[in-house]
């Protein structure tokens, strides 16, 4: 029998067959090893029989690692044939099970169900499963069976808090395994782009046993790195699989990995630094973390990383730097400015930075004796992206900063002055060596608290007025007294009886309401408006960037090298057009056109054409001449349309764009019997394609006194610009009235006090993440610009495109 049932009070562990070893439910993948292993775990769910012809059924059930703490440690249990009719009679939910003589196999409901991403398949003769019944309910009839049963749940209850995490000692590490540890971090590099689509974060780590583990960390998220800010950190990793490399023990993070880090100073709290919402943690871990810092103190372990405040800065030295982010500015693409100040003067002459106050985000002037404080920090390649995240106000940590006399080889740095000693410069160069990198310290930290007490002690600078320091200490002002009285720029359109709201209001409130608030905008993303625009399908509802022209052209350019001979369907008309040439004395081409015998027949000749062989330069220029330009390809000796990448209409400046997955396109000819203008939709409809609709998105962050907010602007976003998304994609006069806006509402380089307020309507909504996370987001809706500014006419030349889509 593939199902057997354990006799009541006999241990699996006994039953079970001595060859036979188990494995953890987080180690399942389509790589294992099935062959002599088993799965245990408690049955959370049994689902029906299903009958799939006559001697055919399968069952599906749930079972769950009992002796698991991980985040994911339930998987499916598929089952087929004899052993599923054999599981439904005999298992029930609550009882335990060993499977063996499974196979594994891809679970197509993992994102759904949020169980194992793989599912256990069982069939055949192999497979089978040890069960032991759960005890049955006492019979309440009876006091002594209600005492026992009491007895047994406050027992089964103290088991139950008592369970906690076995950690595993550095150097009892065996290959293979996956572990539970704890560890002091004597080297570490911050999280850097791996060659695939997660960051990396690369670490050694130490303990008692005095062994050294190097540790691998791969997180498609920053996030869910672990959050280390210097060397003697203590860190705790649950579920990494030991590996064997380079004749040592390595770890790395395997499926439902979790970190938490704790500062390692003695003394300090014991405060768990993780982005999870959960995690397990008691009086054992705080033990642990305090033995663990005890003895590294005592042992020395930590190499000294000299910490140096600027005052302490000599020349040809690396080291790291506490301080605050004032302002920054992009120097190119490969090089950010960072000025910091840690309240502190260094003793030598500092090299000067010049960039345009425009490109400036935060003050872009300081007073005299203010600027004596500050230090011009160029950071490079691969830290530019990380650095675009930091706002005016972040306390940072740089990691291996560099300090070096200033040379006319830094093309970026001003000239040192004449007669005085060569400044110094200050450089974070590219790559990852010796933990290179940039942190954004919490404001909890001892070293932030350290840097505001030095900051306090500074003497009160004129420069440093209300609005200043607003804007570096990322403070929102206080919400104007006279809160009636206050201008607005913007307006609600809505009638909801609805009072202001704080938004730390907001954050505490359930999704599905409507709130009104009056803020300031702290910033935006986009930052270069044509990546704002976007492609929406209103039935599938996917949203996609609108290809660039370089995009385009090669789906053009690789459909005229394909364009072989093929035959016309009978409504169309063939025969040559001539483009303009593009300068004098250039050849002038001739690509095959073809023309509707219906509309031609109307005298309808320039309403609609369909071209092959052009390029997208040769489709733009003749979209002058003709109301609709159609591009075609030849396949199979057949007219197709172009891929779905590339416009599949050309209707003047305008470009319109279908879904590849809803759309069934063929060249048909359209049927403008009745209508009034052969329009962007009866084209589609007609070529079976799924019209994409072009959209504004844009994330902003609000701000108010109470605290800052992000929000989204899309649905009204037409609405609130008072231009539509189609007219940007094609209008250089309502690209510019966007870019004003914005630069109105978030002025470049100025601050906080010279944005104006804005009156919105928010709605709440229950969204996801990438990751399926359930979070509450926020909207933007029925409030619009009320006083937008004049966009000044600038006519584009024929055939180019926007700057705002194609920037």
């Amino acid at each position: 029998m593939p199902v057997q049932v354990m006799s009541e009070g006999a241990g699996l562990s006994t039953q079970v067959p001595s060859h036979l070893s188990r494995i953890p439910i987080s180690l399942i993948s389509t790589s294992t090893d099935c062959c002599n292993k088993t799965v245990k775990g408690t049955v959370l769910s049994k689902g029906p029989l299903v009958s799939l012809a006559a001697d055919r059924c399968i069952l599906k059930a749930v079972i769950e690692e009992e002796d698991s703490q991980q985040n994911a440690s339930s998987i499916n249990v598929v089952l087929m044939g004899e052993l599923a009719k054999d599981f439904n009679q005999a298992v029930n939910q609550g009882d335990v099970t060993v499977v063996s003589g499974f196979s594994v196999g891809k679970s197509p409901t993992a994102l759904k169900d949020k169980f194992h991403p793989f599912n256990l398949l069982l069939s055949g003769d192999d497979a089978c499963i040890y069960v032991s019944r759960r005890r049955p309910p006492p019979d309440p009839r009876y006091p002594l069976a209600v005492k026992r049963s009491c007895d047994l749940s406050a027992e089964a209850s103290r088991e139950k808090k008592a369970s906690k995490y076995t950690y595993v000692r550095l150097d009892e590490l065996k290959p293979k395994m996956v572990v539970n540890v704890y560890g002091v971090v004597v080297f570490f590099k911050q999280p850097f782009k791996s060659c695939g689509t997660d960051y990396c974060t690369s670490l050694k780590i130490t303990d008692q046993s005095n062994s050294m583990i190097y540790c691998t960390i791969f997180k498609e998220r920053l996030q869910d790195h672990p959050e280390i800010f210097q060397m003697g950190d203590i860190i705790r990793m649950h579920r990494v699989k030991t590996n064997y490399f380079n004749q040592s023990i390595t770890l790395i993070n395997t499926f439902g990995f979790s970190v938490l880090t704790f500062d390692g100073e003695e003394g300090e709290d014991v405060v768990p630094r993780t982005s999870s919402r959960s995690f397990h943690f008691d009086q054992e871990d705080r033990r642990i973390v305090d033995e663990l810092r005890s003895w590294a103190t005592k042992q020395s372990i930590v190499p000294s990383v000299p910490k140096i405040p600027l005052s302490g800065v000599q020349p040809n030295v690396f080291f790291d730097l506490t301080c605050q982010l004032l302002a920054k500015a992009p120097m190119d693409a490969t090089c950010t400015l960072l000025r910091v100040w840690d309240g502190t003067r260094c003793p030598h002459s500092l090299v000067k930075v010049m960039v345009e106050p425009a490109i400036t985000e935060g003050p872009s002037s300081f007073s005299t004796e203010r600027e004596s404080l500050i230090a011009n920090v160029l950071i490079y390649d691969n830290h530019v992206e990380f650095a675009q995240q930091l706002k005016p106000g972040d306390f940072l940590r740089i990691y291996n900063l560099r300090a070096f006399p200033a040379s006319s080889k830094v093309p970026e740095l001003a000239a040192a002055p004449s007669g005085g000693a060569e400044p110094l410069a200050f450089q974070l160069h590219g790559g990852t060596s010796y933990g290179r990198g940039i942190r954004i310290l919490p404001e909890s930290s001892r070293a932030v608290q350290d840097l505001k007490r030095a900051f306090q002690a500074l003497p009160e600078c004129d420069d440093l007025n209300d609005s200043a320091m607003m804007e570096i200490w990322s403070t929102p002002p206080e919400f104007p007294q006279d809160a009636e009285r206050v201008e607005c720029c913007t307006e609600r359109l809505c009638h909801h009886d609805t009072q202001l709201a704080a938004l730390s209001e907001l954050k505490r409130s359930d999704p599905g309401r409507v709130h009104h608030v009056r803020v300031q905008l702290r910033s935006y993303e986009p930052r270069r408006l044509h990546q704002a625009l976007k492609l929406h399908c209103g039935k599938c509802l996917s949203m996609q960037d609108v290809p660039d022209d370089e995009q385009v052209a090669a789906v053009f350019s690789e459909a005229s090298r394909d364009s072989g001979r093929c035959s016309p369907p009978p409504w169309m008309v063939s025969g040559q057009v001539g483009i303009p040439a593009a300068s004098q004395g250039s050849w002038k081409r001739e690509p095959s056109v073809h023309l509707s015998r219906t509309l031609l027949c109307e005298s309808k000749a320039k309403a609609l054409l369909f071209i092959m062989g052009s390029t997208l330069e040769e489709t733009c220029r003749l979209a002058s001449g003709y109301e609709n330009i159609i591009p075609l390809r030849s396949s199979g000796g057949h007219m197709t349309l172009l891929d779905l990448s590339a416009p599949f209409l050309f209707r003047g400046r305008k470009r319109y764009y279908g879904c590849r997955r809803c759309s069934e396109a063929a060249v048909r000819e359209p049927c403008a019997e009745g209508a009034q203008q052969i329009d962007e939709r009866l084209i589609a409809e007609a070529l079976g394609v799924q019209l994409l609709k072009f959209v504004l998105l844009m994330k902003l962050e609000l701000q108010d006194a109470t605290g800052t907010l992000e929000v989204f602007l899309w649905r009204d976003a037409e609405l609130f610009f008072k231009v539509s998304a189609e007219e940007a994609a094609a209008n250089q006069e309502a690209q510019n009235s966007i870019r004003q806006t914005m630069e109105s509402l978030c002025p470049p380089g100025g601050s906080t006090g010279e944005r104006p307020w804005l009156d919105l309507c928010l709605t709440a909504y229950r969204g996801e993440d990438d990751r399926g996370h359930h979070q509450t987001c926020y909207q933007i809706c029925q409030s619009t610009i009320t006083n937008p500014p004049c966009p000044q006419s600038n006519p584009q030349p024929p055939g180019q495109r926007s700057s705002l889509q194609h920037a």
